[in-house]
């Protein structure tokens, strides 16, 4: 249930709070006080689009926050929980628009994209507007309508998702079969390629290897000499470095009492020699162990020679010719098991096809029960609304193809007839806009009896409806609201009369300003709204007293 709305800097609204409860809520006002700016900053909080016209004049961002109580809605719930969002028994939506158009959106504090406020909006929230009897003339309304009333619509998206899955299955079927003389072409070129690589057999990090040792292999002579040098100059001669460390460690040690201040001097002698010994260790590990062999330049350079040739064929660079092979191998490996894949694929299509029939064929026997039972309680709601003797029923035809639909084994579409002893029609021939008014604010009344959602908005769906019939509206919205929080906008007395609370909206000017402010009717203020409502700005003794008859129901 939607218990706190607050608006900011929104359209005409500067700052607006509300506090609403269960029953049916009447929000009235006159025309372009700003009702439905109520409704629409509402939807924006459920993830609605919106772009920086929304923004009141003058200010950088407008904020709008939504706070539900979560007590009987136990789907929402879940959804916060599986998505960590949960907060005890309450749900926070907040949508922030800044002056450039961008918005962010928050549940429970959390920053989120705007498709999870939608999303979590559904299961809180059912808005009705006045435009929704357009949307009644697409056979898609026609289908959601019946799937919601039916409780279908998830084993209504299983069959949907079973039909995707096997129209993508039979398209990939039909691509590999159709490819066979292709594929078995590129099935000699692998072969012919992999030949030539495996036949090189180059190892990991060989090219690397071979590189370092060419360029060793090339320098051979100057290499040893520049070693010889060294081990000559550190070692070999006579004057050496390693013997002038030595005696120099020797004389700086040889006092009989050791010398304050030479001690870390002496140290860093020390480990040089020590550090000269295993340099010239090195070397000469170096020098017995250098191949100067010409025999093995040559095997190396022609080794380079392969290599990099078969690069330059692939257009790659030789260090990447190992993955090449691999790759080659598994495009290779795919190829040879195209048999096999074709088999599985066939043997999955046939699957998704039992899967998807069983599915479709639970869908439909949902659908057929659901159709009589809605089809009549629409009906009925028809005689009350001022279409007496209208009939109204719900077609469901079989679709003749063999090939799984995305929406299951039929097409569903609303046939009526306004008036007694004429055929039922699609709506669109001959549906009126007052006659598809009622039949949608029919269908809306009895559809949202079995909504999952306890909070529901109907935005001025009675235009159109007058006299008695506004009267039955009014207690239909009530017994709605009865069962759980309906807000309605509406500009008929009859309807308002008929809340269990009533705001009213009205613009509130200055010299430099205009905003919108909502204020909650007492039962005085609701007997002269209505008075308002019934015959215009002035309010006579006999308006005031219709009005108080029509809150009291004397």
């Amino acid at each position: 249930m939607l218990v706190h709305l607050s608006i900011k800097n929104y359209a005409i609204v500067d700052h607006l709070d509300l506090d609403l409860s269960s029953g049916m809520t009447v929000i009235t006002g006159e025309t372009g006080a700003g009702k439905s700016i109520m409704l629409d900053a509402l939807g924006l909080a459920l993830g609605d689009r919106c772009d920086n016209s929304v923004v009141r004049q003058g200010a950088d961002k407008a904020d709008i926050l939504a706070s539900f109580e979560l007590t009987n809605i136990p789907e929402a719930k879940q959804w916060l929980i599986d998505h960590d969002l949960v907060s005890d028994d309450i749900c926070i939506l907040r949508r922030v628009i800044n002056q450039d158009g961008r918005s962010r959106g928050y549940i429970n504090g959390t920053p989120c994209p705007l498709s999870h406020l939608k999303l979590l909006g559904e299961l809180l929230i059912d808005i009705h507007s006045q435009h929704e009897h357009q949307s009644l003339l697409k056979l898609e309304t026609h289908r959601h309508l019946l799937d919601d009333y039916a409780g279908s619509r998830a084993l209504a998206e299983q069959v949907k998702q079973l039909a995707q899955q096997w129209k993508q299955t039979q398209q990939t079927l039909q691509r590999l079969s159709s490819n066979s003389e292709e594929q078995q072409a590129k099935q000699q070129l692998l072969s012919y390629q992999l030949e030539e690589l495996e036949k090189l057999a180059l190892a990991d990090n060989e090219v690397e290897q071979l590189e370092a040792e060419q360029r060793n292999l090339s320098q051979a002579d100057t290499i040893l000499s520049a070693c010889q040098q060294v081990l000559d100059t550190c070692s070999n001669d006579e004057a050496n470095i390693l013997s002038a460390l030595s005696m120099s460690v020797r004389r700086l040690t040889g006092f009989k009492e050791p010398v304050e201040g030479l001690a870390d001097a002496t140290s860093l002698l020390s480990n040089a020699q020590i550090q000269l010994e295993e340099a010239i260790a090195e070397i000469n590990h170096f020098v017995d162990h250098f191949d100067i062999d010409p025999l093995r330049q040559q095997q190396v350079e022609d080794r380079l020679d392969a290599i990099y040739s078969l690069a330059r064929k692939h257009h790659l660079q030789p260090t990447e010719l190992v993955e090449l092979t691999q790759r080659l191998q598994d495009e290779l490996a795919n190829i040879e098991a195209g048999d096999e894949k074709l088999e599985e694929l066939a043997n999955t299509l046939e699957q998704l096809a039992k899967d998807y029939q069983q599915a479709a064929e639970k869908l439909s026997a949902l659908r057929k029960k659901a159709a009589a039972k809605l089809a009549k309680a629409v009906q009925q709601e028809m005689q009350t609304l001022g279409m007496p003797g209208g009939q109204f029923t719900i077609e469901l035809t079989t679709i003749n193809t063999s090939e799984p639909q995305l929406h299951g084994l039929e097409t569903i579409e609303f046939l009526v007839s306004g008036n007694p002893g004429q055929p039922v029609r699609p709506l669109n021939k001959v549906a009126s806009g007052g006659e598809l008014s009622r039949i949608s604010l029919a269908i809306q009344v009895i559809t949202a009896q079995t909504s999952r959602v306890s909070t529901l908005v109907f935005d001025e769906v009675d235009v159109g409806i007058g006299g008695p019939t506004a009267e039955i509206v009014g207690k239909l919205l009530r017994k709605l609201g009865e069962q759980g929080q309906v807000l309605t906008v509406t500009h008929l007395p009859q309807v308002a009369a008929q809340g269990h609370h009533h705001l009213f909206v009205h613009k509130e000017r200055t010299k430099n300003s205009t905003q919108t402010a909502v204020t909650a009717l007492d039962k005085q203020q609701r007997i002269e709204e209505l008075a308002r409502m019934l015959g215009g700005v002035d309010l006579t003794k006999e308006s005031l007293a219709h009005a108080e008859k029509m809150l009291t129901g004397g």
